[in-house]
């Protein structure tokens, strides 16, 4: 992890996640008590505290580096402009890591974006042993199906690289994060499900 982001688990102030505001017409504020819920597990079952208050950045913010986790979600379309991929490009290289949650209808739009972002990088779908699905807990079939968007396909979980390092993963047709508030009466096991692959995904991104 780079220095950027220092001690963050011997730190005496929890840590803090942030939801990603992108432009392009997609809903990224969709479920707004999901990371808060998702931080309150965390804290709870392992010894890293993580703040419950969801700070809300767009790239172009000046608090950027403050924040080692980026989640983003939503069902449209994503776009960055040419200033915003420079900034995510040299905040994944300084040792930020991005957590992309399809909510169905961003896919597309998306790996564009990212490929734009990291030009020298592509998606690569995680092997099942990768240490995001063991870290805490084990998904030894890659990530949960939470909510099934695509008919016929699996869950499935993808991740980009620079300098050797996973700096974005990326859910597709699997949607954790939707486990992680009520809104949608998921049941008691769904969820557990949902929460404990979001601790595995917090703890691998501030752990490497």
């Amino acid at each position: 992890m780079s220095a950027l982001f220092p001690i963050l688990l011997l730190a005496v102030t929890p840590i803090h996640l942030a939801r990603l505001q992108y432009g392009g017409g997609g809903d990224w504020y969709n479920d707004p008590d999901a990371l808060p819920n998702l931080a309150a597990v965390i804290s709870e079952r392992t010894t890293v505290v993580i703040s419950e208050e969801q700070k809300v950045l767009t790239l172009s913010d000046r608090e950027l580096y403050n924040y080692p986790v980026l989640f983003m979600t939503g069902h449209g379309r994503v776009v960055f402009s040419e200033q915003e991929r420079e900034r995510l490009r040299e905040y994944l290289r300084q040792g930020g890591f991005l957590y992309a949650d399809d909510d169905c209808g961003m896919d597309e739009s998306f790996r564009e974006e990212m490929a734009r972002v990291l030009p020298n990088s592509s998606f690569v779908e995680l092997d099942f042993n990768h240490p995001i699905y063991h870290i805490f807990y084990d998904f030894d079939t890659g990530p949960p199906q939470i909510h099934k968007h695509v008919e016929d396909e699996p869950p499935r979980g993808f991740g980009m690289y620079e300098g050797g390092r996973l700096v974005v993963y990326y859910t597709y047709n699997s949607n954790p994060s939707d486990g992680w508030t009520a809104a949608h009466s998921n049941p008691d096991q769904v969820r557990e499900q949902a929460f404990r692959m979001g601790v595995n995904i917090v703890l691998f991104a501030l752990l490497n």
